[in-house]
């Protein structure tokens, strides 16, 4: 007789408001394997997932757990049945040492104190199991590597006997070799038995790593499939109902003087002897890997760390940018990577995030905020991008990656920069929030606007730029023209071929 499910989920639903998060969702997981759950921003995954973890339950649906029907009324609740949930970014405290972050609030005690030498001892059977050396139970967690403390995220989950393992994208912060790592775990997890949850928005990265996948759209369970009877293509299909058009953005290289340069830019450890132009009407990518300097390189531009060397040029003016008022100011606009820390204001409204930084353009006397004013400009830009939302009263803590992106984009938008820079641009969103925030880049674009994409993105920096430059070792050392090769643009960022100059 077959063992029975790990977990199945079945019929759940949850509505918060107006608002139905979960229609009817379905989902098998069984003991050993890995579950990839993928769909939009919007289609259900995180409250399911939150449903599962205790942070919300569910209005209706039936919850079993090794073929026990359950009911996980809290978070505590979970962590009793063996439900441990690790999200993207780790939740640790830097400052204490592995053993201790792992056994924070469950700390092992021997006569009412806390027993350090079990804590150790068990951290170093965790450490073993996720490959990290024994030695790390008594380091830092602040000394380690974003990878290493995802791992330890996944050590601090198992330490409560975990047995289903909830992984909230947990690839979207790594590197490639660190995305080896963590495959590795996962696979020792899943072959000791743990089930595994796997979301992530890194479609190719499923077919490395899960055994099935389940697609979610607008609050339902569209199905489940092995994972060798689909491909990239058709998992995208499924999430947002429909064929993907094919094609890339039309290439085209206007005429006319630059309206952003670069020229010999550097900055002292960082980068240097950057040289990119881009023309107004023109979309040019900077790809680089991690540690290519590429990333500092956008913070520069826009003044947030101002170039040591060389010169900036905006519609032929050298210009010396020496903090984002200051590059706004020059007709400069960002998009900043990090839009949780550095884009946006989580728990204000809509109307808030867009007017924040423009509040001279949308002030009376440029004393006090002209309200009808703030929320006209917000309504306005909302119909302009597709912003889905009820109203421009709606916190953007509320809102899906791909509406949130667009919200932090529109900021930019209300003073009409003549030069956008944007980073990581899609970091974070799904396929359809993806291709609007394409077409978004392609319509300002055509407009007259110099983009500037910056992107780790390679496949996205390929099919939205007129030229990409590719950075390597802190310097611009390659570009390309419409119809390069990923397989030459790679090779080009990683040194291992000869470019010419």
């Amino acid at each position: 007789m077959a063992a029975a499910p790990r977990l199945e989920v079945t019929g759940v639903a949850k509505r918060f408001g107006a608002v139905r998060a979960l229609r009817n969702a379905d989902l098998v997981v069984h003991a050993g394997s890995v579950h990839a759950l993928v769909g939009e921003n919007g289609a259900g995954k995180s409250t399911l997932i939150k449903i599962l973890s205790g942070a919300e339950t569910a209005d209706a649906g039936t919850t079993a757990f090794d073929g026990r029907e359950v009911s996980i009324g809290s978070t505590t609740a979970a962590m009793a049945l063996g439900v441990a949930t690790v999200y993207q970014e780790p939740q640790l405290f830097a400052d204490l040492t592995v053993a201790e972050n792992v056994f924070t609030g469950r700390e092992l005690t021997r006569a009412g104190r806390v027993d350090w030498t079990a804590q150790n001892a068990r951290v170093t059977e965790l450490l073993d199991l996720i490959g990290l050396p024994a030695r790390y139970a008594t380091v830092a967690v602040g000394t380690l590597s974003i990878a290493e403390q995802q791992q330890v995220s996944i050590a601090k989950a198992l330490a409560g006997d975990a047995r289903l393992l909830i992984l909230d994208e947990p690839s979207a912060i790594l590197t490639d070799t660190e995305i080896d790592v963590l495959f590795g775990v996962v696979r020792r997890l899943a072959a000791s038995g743990v089930a595994v949850v796997y979301i992530s928005h890194r479609l190719d990265e499923l077919f490395t790593i899960a055994d099935v996948v389940t697609v979610m759209r607008d609050g339902e369970t569209i199905g489940t499939w092995p994972i060798g009877e689909l491909s990239v293509r058709r998992i995208a299909e499924l999430m947002v109902g429909g064929v993907l058009e094919d094609g890339p953005r039309e290439h085209r290289v206007p005429e006319g003087t630059p309206r952003l340069e670069l020229r010999g830019l550097g900055l002292a450890g960082r980068f240097h002897d950057v040289d990119v132009s881009v023309r107004g009407g023109e979309v040019v990518g900077l790809y680089g890997l991690v540690g290519s300097g590429v990333a500092e390189i956008a913070a520069s531009v826009y003044g947030i760390t101002p170039a040591t060397s060389g010169t900036l040029h905006v519609d032929g003016a050298e210009v010396r940018p020496r903090s984002p008022r200051h590059a706004k100011a020059l007709g400069i606009g960002l998009l900043p990577s990090d839009r949780k820390q550095q884009g946006m204001f989580s728990f204000q409204t809509i109307s808030f995030n867009i007017s924040a930084g423009n509040l001279r353009l949308l002030s009376r006397a440029r004393v006090l905020v002209d309200r009808r004013r703030e929320r006209e400009v917000a309504r306005r830009m909302i119909d302009r991008l597709s912003v889905k939302t009820p109203n421009e009263r709606q916190p953007v803590s509320a809102m899906s990656g791909g509406n949130a992106q667009k919200v932090v984009l529109a900021r930019q938008l209300v003073d009409r920069p003549g030069v956008l820079v944007l980073a990581e641009p899609t970091q974070g969103v799904d396929v359809g929030a993806k291709e609007e925030i394409h077409r978004i880049i392609a319509e300002l674009a055509d407009a007259g606007t110099a983009v500037l994409v910056v992107t780790s993105d390679l496949p996205e920096a390929i099919r939205i730029s007129d030229r990409l430059h590719v950075v390597r070792d802190g310097t611009t050392t390659a570009e390309f023209g419409p119809g390069a090769s990923q397989v030459d643009v790679l090779a080009a960022a990683a040194g291992a071929v000869e470019v010419a100059p």
